[in-house]
Order: C-alpha cells, then sequence, then structure tokens
C-alpha cells in the first residue's frame, strides 16, 4: 500500500515527545526559575483594608494605638505607611470578631469544579476562586486531583521538581495499605488561608490501580478519596477539588466525597453539548453508585457560563437558551472570556496577584469585576448551607 507521506515510527513519535518536554522545560524554567519563589505582593491600603474587615478605618487607628494590633510598617524616606498583607487584614478581622469562619457543627463546603471536557476554566475557576475565598478571609483547602497539575503549577510549584508522587500526591493515600489521611499531602501556600494537596503526572497511575481494584473491591475504591477528605476537613471551611477531565476512576471519586458540585460550561455548541452529555454520564454514574452503596447528594449542583463573549451573537444565543433550560440551575453572572485571564495564566499567575500599573487599567479592573460577581454568588450558595450563617443571612435580606 502506497502512502503519500512516510508513516511515523515510534521513535519518530519519542523524539516530538522529547521536543515538546524541552519546551514545556523551558516556559517552566522562566516561570520557576532557580532561586525564585513565588509570593504574594499585594498590599491593602487603610480604606480598603477597612471594607475588607468590616471596621471603619477609626477603628483600625484606635486598635494600633491602644496595642490591640501592631504598628503597620513605614516608608523609611516618607514616613508613609507601606500598606496592610492579607495576613495583617486576617489579623484585624480576627481582632474584630469578624472573620467569615463556619461554625464547628457547620459542615465544611466540599465542591469539586467538574466537567468531561477540557478547556471550558475549570483550572481558571478553581484558583480564582479559592483566592477570592482567601481575600474574604475563609480557610481553603484546593486538591488537584488532575495529572496534568495546572492548579498545582499556578500555585507555583513546579509539577516534576518539587512534588514528589510517593510523598506529596493523592498517590499514596489512593493505595491500597497508605496513609490513614491527607495530612501528609497538606502544603501551607503563599496565599494566607490557602493550602494545597499537589498533583503530577505520577497521578496518573492512580487510574490504572483503581480500575484494576474496581471488580474485587468496590468500596475501597468509592470511599477512598471521600474518607480522605473527611479526615483533613475539620481544618477548612471550604475544600474545592480539580478533577481531571474525563470519566476516570479518580473523577468519580471527587464525584463521591464531594457535597457540591459546580460545572464550568461555555456558551457554544460543542461545549454544551459536551456538558449535557457530561450532565446525563453523570446521572447514570452517580445511579450505578447509589447501587453500590454509594449514594450521594450534593448541597447544590450549578452550572456556570464560562469563556462568556458578549460581543458574539451566538454566545448570546446560546446563554439565552441555557438561561431558559436551567433557570434554576444556572449561576446568574457569567465568568467572561478575558485576555486579562489569559495573559495572567501564561505566566501561571492569576488576575487576584496582578499588582502595579496592570491593575489600573480598565480591561484589568472589569475582569476583576467578573470574577468578584462569580465569587460573591458561589459564596452565598455555600454561606446558606452552613447554619451558623442563616441569621445574619436573613438580617442581609439573602436568606
Amino acid at each position: 500500500m502506497n502512502h503519500a507521506l512516510p508513516l511515523v515510527t515510534l521513535d519518530e513519535l519519542a523524539v516530538l515527545s522529547q521536543r515538546a518536554s524541552t519546551v514545556i522545560e523551558r516556559l517552566r524554567e522562566r516561570v520557576f526559575s532557580p532561586g525564585t519563589q513565588k509570593q504574594l505582593d499585594l498590599l491593602f491600603n487603610v480604606r480598603t483594608a477597612a471594607e475588607m474587615v468590616g471596621r471603619s478605618e477609626k477603628a483600625i487607628r484606635d486598635a494600633e494605638a491602644d496595642g490591640r494590633l501592631p504598628e503597620p510598617a513605614k516608608d523609611e524616606a516618607t514616613n508613609r505607611r507601606q500598606g496592610y498583607s492579607l495576613a495583617e487584614v486576617n489579623q484585624m478581622r480576627e481582632a474584630f470578631g469578624t472573620l467569615p469562619h463556619r461554625e464547628p457543627d457547620d459542615p465544611p463546603l466540599i465542591m469539586a469544579v467538574q466537567n468531561f471536557k477540557g478547556g471550558v476554566g475549570k483550572t481558571t475557576l478553581v484558583v480564582h476562586l479559592a483566592q477570592y475565598f482567601a481575600l474574604r478571609g475563609y480557610r481553603v483547602c484546593v486538591i488537584d486531583c488532575d495529572s496534568q497539575a495546572s492548579t498545582t503549577a499556578v500555585f507555583g510549584l513546579n509539577p516534576d521538581v518539587d512534588v514528589d508522587e510517593e510523598e506529596d500526591t493523592l498517590y499514596p493515600f489512593l493505595q491500597h495499605g497508605g496513609p490513614k489521611s491527607l495530612h501528609y499531602a497538606l502544603r501551607a501556600t503563599y496565599w494566607p488561608g490557602i493550602a494545597l494537596i499537589p498533583a503530577n503526572l505520577g497521578l496518573y497511575d492512580a487510574e490504572y490501580e483503581f480500575a484494576a481494584r474496581m471488580a474485587r473491591d468496590p468500596a475501597f475504591i468509592l470511599d477512598r478519596l471521600r474518607d480522605g477528605v473527611a479526615s483533613i476537613a475539620d481544618q477548612f471551611d471550604i475544600i474545592l477539588m480539580d478533577p481531571p477531565p474525563a470519566l476516570g476512576m479518580l473523577s468519580l471519586s471527587v464525584l463521591r466525597a464531594a457535597n457540591a458540585l459546580l460545572i464550568p460550561a461555555p456558551p457554544n455548541n460543542i461545549d454544551f453539548a459536551s456538558t449535557a452529555h457530561f450532565l446525563k454520564m453523570m446521572e447514570s454514574t452517580l445511579a450505578e453508585l447509589a447501587r453500590h452503596g454509594g449514594a450521594r447528594e450534593y448541597s447544590f449542583v450549578k452550572i456556570l457560563t464560562s469563556k462568556m463573549n458578549d460581543q458574539k451573537s451566538a454566545h448570546q444565543a446560546i446563554k439565552r437558551m441555557m438561561d431558559a433550560v436551567f433557570p434554576q440551575d444556572i449561576l446568574n453572572v457569567s465568568l467572561k472570556d478575558s485576555a486579562e485571564i489569559d495573559n495572567a495564566t501564561a505566566n501561571l499567575m492569576t488576575v487576584y496577584e496582578l499588582t502595579g500599573p496592570a491593575t489600573r487599567t480598565e480591561t484589568h479592573k472589569r475582569c476583576r469585576a467578573y470574577l468578584d460577581a462569580v465569587g460573591r454568588e458561589v459564596e452565598l450558595l455555600i454561606r446558606k448551607t452552613w447554619p451558623s450563617h442563616h441569621r445574619q443571612l436573613r438580617k442581609e435580606g439573602l436568606l
């Protein structure tokens, strides 16, 4: 049989793979250059700090004057306040009793940002929601369940260098006879209030091992991750899980471990069709899990329109259809398609981490407003699951 082009051999595929790895390595060298470590450079002036804390500027200055709060650092040249870090803002919240933590009797919110299709904005949503919640003062854990480890990279870890799958990821816990809790894998991040369980490519091996064991030990497979999350949940208000974009054993485990689901869905025909298939597959999958004793109910299941472009008439048409079909199940706000997010992601950053002149552009302000609106709506859903917050929500007219 004649071919117009020569057949590609296994050796040539290996060369292609190596070249791709070289590109990734160079990109990571630029971001994870030796001697550098990601840090949070955000500083808030006293007016912004007062808004975040829920007290007046005078109350903050009075607390500093009488010793309840430390004196802020000042610039040596100008003797002016340099601004407050997020850790210092949280210290204020603690002093004034305005930290928004759930009460011990409230259930921790364990939310999976789930869709079986890639490219829908899943990781973007996870990292920005985590940082929004941290800015609000919540205790947050992010569990990267995806072997591609994009979330891990955004939080400043090189998955190939800084993460050992046998010690730092979910992998050892998911093995038979593994650790009894997930505490070994928790890492503090440069974001006050956010802990991370990282991932790397080695996590992919868990898919094969889980699949091999499913027939003979379904209870272990179904319950293992859920039990692991439960072992650390008392330390956090909100746990965000970033699963793989495929219907595999890890994704099933995430569905079993979560008590809330957020489904990002871009408003185009292909992605919306994929989301419809995802919902159908999820229905049948959860029914199958229930037959094996793994029934699960969720505090909420919401669809978020992601990568929305108001300038595209097709996006507007599909968004109208989504609103009509899912009137009670779709978030009121959308996550807009934004070059600001793309530019930040290219540097393994988020919009919330940008500082300096970049934050004074209209593009940044609009993008930040979109992200804040998504965060606020999800935050309200979460607070409604906590009985201790109901009184305040009623007072605010939100319940």
